[in-house]
């Protein structure tokens, strides 16, 4: 199977999503690495832009798609049979819900779903028991949209806070690749 993995601007879960995208990569699938304009131009103090771009690259031995026109072209050629948002932030979620496709990320989703392909969202952001909220319920209703299963990852100091079970991406394809709606249940 043919996954694209995109990755938007959750930085502090970046190495998790690194890690995913191995998980993946060493069971079977062929990974094609997305990321959104901000993601792969920005360095901040969870590492460099050029690091996480290397490692993408490496692991998967592709290119990364990060820009809008490289998106595009996901759905017309019917490029993969599930499309990865894994970190997806609340930013992302907003534009998904509301059918905004202005980045590389949620352009190859637009595209992606044309197709009625699934769409599996990494849930990241100290929003989701907040504004974000909405835009989670209003994803799980759409049809082709799937969560990978997440849960607050801070109670205490984060009340509105929220990520996936990053460990659970690779179990979660192989589910949706089977039919299988279960992955909508939060852990």
């Amino acid at each position: 199977m043919k996954i694209g993995f995109a990755l938007t601007g959750s930085f502090c879960t970046f190495s998790k999503a690194i890690d995913a995208v191995q998980g993946l990569v060493d069971d079977g699938f062929e990974v094609f690495p997305i990321m959104s304009e901000t993601s792969y131009n920005t360095d901040t103090r969870f590492g460099t832009a050029e690091f996480f771009r290397g490692e993408l690259k490496r692991i998967t031995g592709n290119d990364i798609i990060h820009r809008i026109e490289q998106a595009e072209p996901i759905g017309p050629k019917k490029l993969f049979d599930i499309l990865c948002i894994v970190p997806c932030t609340g930013n992302t979620l907003a534009k998904l819900a509301n059918g905004i496709a202005d980045t590389s990320v949620t352009m190859a989703a637009k595209s992606h779903l044309r197709n009625s392909r699934p769409v599996i969202i990494g849930v990241s952001t100290n929003d989701a028991l907040g504004g974000a909220a909405k835009n989670i319920g209003s994803l799980m209703n759409y049809k082709n949209y799937y969560f990978v299963p997440f849960g607050m990852d801070d109670c205490e100091n984060k009340t509105k806070s929220m990520v996936c079970d990053f460990n659970q991406v690779s179990e979660t394809v192989k589910k949706v690749a089977a039919g299988q709606e279960i992955l909508k249940k939060i852990f």
